[in-house]
């Protein structure tokens, strides 16, 4: 009867455990949000780690081969709209139609992978494909200019497929560039300009 309680205390420390961890990483992940740049310079120094670990160990070709599908999967999603035009018009969700006249009201593009889970996938995929590094049963001998070029095949099809998506459809998953909504000026400032150009 004792080992039994014993057993229980464990699991229940265990997932006491595992509940306050997750926490933690959440308020971190929660508290780098706002910092777009910074997050993104560190998805790039993860990267370069992973490419000069494989550059020193000559190996681990498939991996990176896998990451590399991995990373143009999530780009994909990330350059998509969250409701695809060609299944389901737009309209048909919320009402909302696409402005198509000066007038119009300005909708903003809304992807089906958002920045930030852009940014979490990819860190967590180059994260797992470096801890495979580690195990020399995934270093699976291959000729790895054939990968780097069934990749780059890949990647050119699937752009050009997403791009010619865009173009049929009419939408550009950036926003820069695009018309803002500003708002109204403050009615006092507004008040203070005439008064000033009229002496």
């Amino acid at each position: 009867m004792e080992s039994g309680g014993g057993e229980e205390e464990r699991a229940t420390a265990l997932s006491h455990l595992t509940f306050t961890l997750t926490q933690r990483y959440q308020h971190l992940l929660d508290k780098t949000t706002p910092f777009i740049l910074h997050r993104w310079i560190f998805l790039l120094f993860l990267l370069s780690i992973y490419v000069l670990r494989v550059l020193i160990l000559q190996g681990f070709y498939v991996v990176t081969y896998a990451l590399g599908i991995y990373i143009i999967q999530l780009l994909l999603a990330f350059l998509s709209p969250q409701v695809d035009p060609q299944f389901q018009p737009i309209s048909a969700v919320d009402g909302a139609t696409l402005p198509i006249r000066e007038s119009d009201e300005f909708r903003p593009f809304v992807r089906r992978l958002p920045e930030f889970k852009f940014w979490h996938s990819l860190v967590k995929g180059i994260c797992f494909a470096f801890a495979l590094t580690f195990f020399s049963a995934f270093d699976v001998p291959v000729f790895w200019p054939i990968l780097l070029f069934y990749w780059v095949v890949l990647f050119i099809s699937t752009m050009k497929r997403q791009i010619m998506h865009m173009i049929k459809y009419k939408y550009v998953p950036f926003t820069s560039g695009k018309q803002r909504y500003v708002g109204k000026k403050d009615s006092s400032a507004d008040e203070e300009s005439i008064a000033g150009s009229s002496q």
